[in-house]
């Protein structure tokens, strides 16, 4: 070993351009772990002097002590971001310290960690057979081991860990990126997307060891309102609040810039991804949190970005498809109530009053969401029964009725051709409305739960419609009328158990029956 003094001039002369660029306060970054194993203390207490002070890539050393193998085993079993092993060979056994090798690559699968051997001892462990046998990055003995050598060689360890660790960040990146965009894609619902990719987004920007969590949030921006829609972390609170009055002004200029632009933004510590929205508005996800974002960050997030944007555009093409099929079943069935001198807003109440029932009865949102598209059109197959009938002032004949019955199987009959799950829905709804629970309904006297499940909610919905609503031959009953009747048909005409569910959630049926009002009611007509 070197003299104290040959140490110092090492020092100086090894630190002396270091130090002209010193780190900002606001730039610190958690020093490299090195854990120094060796069972002499005067090995410890030297090569934290030697070290003092040392930097690499802007970051100090963080020293671990450990004076015996099973000392340094305990340690590791328990530390993830380690970066250097200074081991020596001979402590509580001969090979004590190339057992350990053995324990951390073989036991504990570390292949990240830099493990540099020291030994005093060259003859016990001959570095030639050493260096092939056992998975170590470097060989030293502690009387060729000076100041300047011992730097270089930590320099050289770190560098090289540094990389492993870069390349397996982008791995982790990679596979994050692989494994959100199928989840990314399977979201139709175009807030549960915005949510999902600021989930994922935050996740992967949190990969790095020495980076902090990043929490953020998503924005919907309308004719200039910009309103949190979801968030992370310590934005949760301000989920539907205005971006104005939370978020501080840097914050606010990134989601204004972004768009202005319409374009991502990444910068320092924030990034801002922006996405086009449908009828005038737009999205924006604003994230932050990380210390450093590398450029091999920046690919991972435009890549990341570019599966979303894909991911946004399908779902803004099946939004714009739902939306059309939507208008299509609702003119469908506004045509079939227009021939019979029924309301347009009919089957859009009955849609609402389905959906909810169904939500209610513990149908699965994709299931619910089918019988509001579908039930509008139960009375589709009205088209086909001849105005002299449909229109009739008077009572209908014995014949007539039965004419009038077979708009149910005509209805069914029109639509049940198709594979799709929203026409197959609409033909079982179109085919069953009109079955009872006790089997006194058409066409085909169906009993309790032979009826489908899709026509014994828009039974309900339909009944409940034309008996709470006004129309040109019949007042409107009171709404306590119309309980009363369902209660009183409660296992003859209704399946109970919707009946309670009505009953027992009438607020939120008479919210529906507001929202869709006639116009005679609103006094335009």
């Amino acid at each position: 070993m070197t003299s104290p003094e040959s140490r110092e001039q090492d020092d100086e002369l090894f630190f002396a351009e270091e130090e002209k660029a010193s780190d900002k306060p606001s730039d610190i970054k958690e020093p490299w772990k090195v854990l120094i194993v060796d069972d002499e203390e005067e090995v410890h207490r030297v090569t934290r002097m030697v070290l003092q002070g040392f930097r690499f890539d802007g970051r100090g050393l963080e020293f671990h002590d450990a004076y015996s193998a099973g000392e340094a085993r305990n340690y590791l079993e328990n530390e993830e971001d380690l970066a250097l092993v200074l081991l020596d060979v001979v402590m509580e056994s001969d090979d004590a310290g190339l057992q350990l090798v053995r324990y951390i690559r073989d036991t504990l699968n570390n292949n990240f960690l830099r493990i540099v051997l020291r030994t005093g001892q060259p003859g016990q462990a001959p570095e030639d057979r050493v260096i092939v046998e056992y998975d170590i990055n470097d060989y030293k003995a502690k009387t060729e081991l000076t100041a300047t050598k011992l730097m270089t060689t930590v320099i050289s360890a770190l560098r090289s860990y540094r990389d492993i660790m870069i390349i397996e960040h982008n791995k982790r990146g990679l596979r994050k990126v692989i494994d959100a965009s199928p989840t990314i894609f399977r979201i139709q619902s175009l807030h549960n997307f915005t949510s999902g990719v600021l989930e994922q987004l935050s996740s992967l920007l949190s990969l790095g060891r020495n980076t902090m969590f990043c929490e953020g949030f998503t924005a919907a921006h309308r004719k200039g309102d910009l309103r949190i829609t979801a968030a992370t972390g310590d934005y949760e609170v301000l989920i539907d609040k205005r971006v104005s009055e939370v978020a501080p002004r840097d914050v606010r200029n990134l989601l204004l810039e972004a768009l202005a632009k319409k374009a991502n933004i990444i910068r320092d510590s924030h990034y801002v991804g922006y996405l086009p929205g449908r009828s005038g508005q737009d999205y924006v996800i604003y994230v932050h949190g990380w210390q450093d974002l590398k450029s091999w960050d920046r690919d991972l997030v435009n890549l990341f970005f570019t599966n979303v944007s894909v991911a946004h555009d399908n779902i803004m093409l099946n939004i714009e498809i739902e939306e059309t099929q939507s208008e299509v079943i609702y003119t469908l069935g506004e045509i079939a109530e227009a021939r019979s001198q029924e309301t347009g807003n009919h089957v859009r109440r009955v849609a609402k009053y389905s959906e909810l029932t169904a939500k209610l009865f513990g149908l699965s949102p994709f299931e619910s969401k089918i019988l509001r598209l579908a039930s509008p059109m139960h009375d589709v197959g009205k088209l086909a029964i001849p105005d002299r009938i449909l229109n009739k002032p008077g009572r209908l004949t014995p014949e007539e009725w039965e004419i009038m019955k077979t708009h149910a199987g005509l209805g069914q009959e029109m639509l049940q051709h198709s594979t799709r799950p929203l026409m197959r829905a609409a033909a079982i709804v179109a085919g069953q409305h009109h079955e009872k629970w006790d089997g006194s309904g058409y066409p085909l006297g169906l009993k309790g739960e032979q009826i489908h499940i899709y026509g014994r909610i828009t039974a309900c919905a339909d009944v409940f419609d034309a008996l709470s609503v006004r129309r040109v031959y019949k007042e409107a009953w009171p709404i306590k009328r119309v309980m009363t009747y369902f209660k009183e048909q409660s296992g003859s005409h209704f399946d109970p158990r919707l009946v309670t569910l009505m009953e027992d959630n009438l607020s939120q049926f008479m919210e529906i029956r507001k929202q869709y009002t006639e116009p005679w009611e609103r006094g335009e007509l």
